[in-house]
């Protein structure tokens, strides 16, 4: 299965001006952890971190700075990590180990971001495998039984009177 068939295609961007409080209303407003942060040059806006939930928190709240002198490009991650969208679920889950991150950008043939997938996202899609896995196993025992089942029943012993020959 690609990566694609589980990414989000939902993606937020945020421009990397923004306040930290309109990065977290955005955030609330839609129900997602992360948002891309983008810059405008002459060409249009292009993708140059991502600030989640965890950066308020983390990076903002607990070190108790000034959050009304910060915008989403002063705390955004600025190691874009993606996988393409034909990329397979183990390739994106190394890809996610190799660079110690939880999100993914997906991008497109062409390099554009076509989605976001979560180790949420592949741990969801692997549950659904498992339990589609778990059901063709309960199956297979329910049918095994019935056709022991219908074997037993056609061959059932056929009782003789004692002193029958043979016996």
């Amino acid at each position: 299965m690609s990566i694609a068939a589980i990414s989000r295609t939902d993606v937020l961007s945020v421009d990397q001006h923004a306040s930290l409080r309109e990065a977290a209303s955005l955030m609330r407003e839609h129900h997602v952890g992360v948002l891309v942060v983008t810059a405008s040059d002459g060409q249009g806006s292009q993708a140059i971190g991502m600030l989640t939930d965890r950066d308020l928190v983390v990076e903002v709240m607990a070190r108790d700075l000034a959050w009304n002198d910060l915008t989403a490009g002063d705390i955004a991650t600025r190691t874009l990590v993606s996988v393409r969208a034909d990329a397979d679920i183990a390739d994106a889950v190394a890809t996610m180990n190799n660079a110690g991150v939880r999100r993914l950008l997906v991008t497109g043939s062409h390099g554009e971001i076509t989605g976001i997938v979560s180790h949420d996202d592949i741990i969801e899609s692997l549950a659904a495998q498992l339990a589609g896995v778990a059901l063709a196993m309960r199956h297979g025992v329910t049918r095994e039984a019935a056709q022991r089942q219908q074997l037993i029943e056609h061959r059932r012993p056929v009782f003789l009177p004692y002193g029958t020959p043979g016996m």
